[in-house]
């Protein structure tokens, strides 16, 4: 086997092996056989064995699992640790790996997506309310909307704010029990998107409270007595909300911002919060309650 590529011409056998790493990249062969093809490249070219052993020793040290976990990785690991290179994990970042599950989104970044699988996936439909609240308070809040009025203007008419309330657009999200929609993501998903096909600041104005907003938050984290107050009036639009996140050196990344809280007591004893902080391009800032 020694050479045995040299014999045939190089214009054969270097389309043959370049064949063999595609069909080889494309199917994702282990790691052994990878090891079997580059060892009988590197011979059937006649390569120095001094260069083969070296080359199968280090695939050796790759294929064996055990072999590569004591030599390799734990060093490794124990050089980056001691030069402070590895990232600690928050609780709150722990808790986000841990949520949910990978659906579909495994078979897509595997390299070979099962696609029979992901076609057998079952695939959300809208609600009879949802479909009868998209075929009418969308459509007429989209008929009385002009975007370019809007962005003459820098606003939508107050006939739109008016209705978006009414219709408790802002209460997509929040749980029929404190007065909202109560629609799924899948509603969410389709009320945005066809608000944005006639103007995009009116997509954003509803997008943002039913969004990652106080609603949400409140639905997860606050107390009975927040939820109480907050929500009903964040649905019918008494409240406005935004998200103040982006800063000037910080935007989609929270961990980055710099805003900062000082609980103190006024004169009357009771506990407030001093903000710090520099806010920039906050949607909904302007009109928020």
């Amino acid at each position: 086997m020694y050479g045995l590529l040299m014999v045939e011409p190089l214009y054969y056998t270097i389309p043959a092996v370049v064949a063999l790493v595609v069909i080889f990249g494309y199917n994702g062969a282990p790691l052994w056989l990878w090891t079997i093809l580059v060892l009988g490249i590197l011979a059937g070219f006649a390569a120095p064995v001094p260069l083969i052993i070296g080359v199968a020793v280090l695939l050796l040290l790759f294929v064996a699992v055990p072999l590569r976990r004591v030599i390799v990785t734990a060093n490794l690991m124990k050089m980056l640790k001691e030069m402070g290179i590895l990232p600690s994990i928050s609780k709150t970042e722990r808790i986000a790996i841990d949520a949910g599950t990978v659906w579909v989104d495994k078979e897509l970044f595997s390299g070979k997506p099962d696609f029979k699988r992901m076609m057998s996936e079952a695939y959300p439909e809208l609600t009879d309310d949802e479909r009868a609240f998209i075929d009418g308070p969308v459509n007429e809040i989209c008929s009385l909307t002009n975007d370019w009025e809007a962005f003459c203007t820098h606003d939508l008419p107050e006939e739109v704010w008016e209705k978006l309330k009414a219709y408790k657009f802002f209460g997509m999200i929040i749980p029929k029990s404190y007065g909202g929609l109560e629609f799924s993501a899948l509603a969410n998903s389709t009320v945005v998107t066809k608000l944005a096909s006639r103007s995009m600041p009116l997509a954003v104005n509803v997008m943002v409270p039913n969004s990652l907003g106080p609603a949400e938050l409140l639905i997860h984290y606050g107390t009975e007595k927040q939820k109480d107050y907050y929500l009903p009036r964040l649905a019918d639009g008494r409240e406005i909300p935004c998200f103040a996140l982006t800063e000037p050196t910080a935007g989609s990344d929270a961990g980055a911002i710099s805003a900062s809280g000082l609980v103190f007591k006024d004169d009357d004893g009771e506990l407030k919060i001093r903000m710090n902080w520099q806010k920039r391009y906050i949607s909904l800032a302007a009109v928020s309650t």
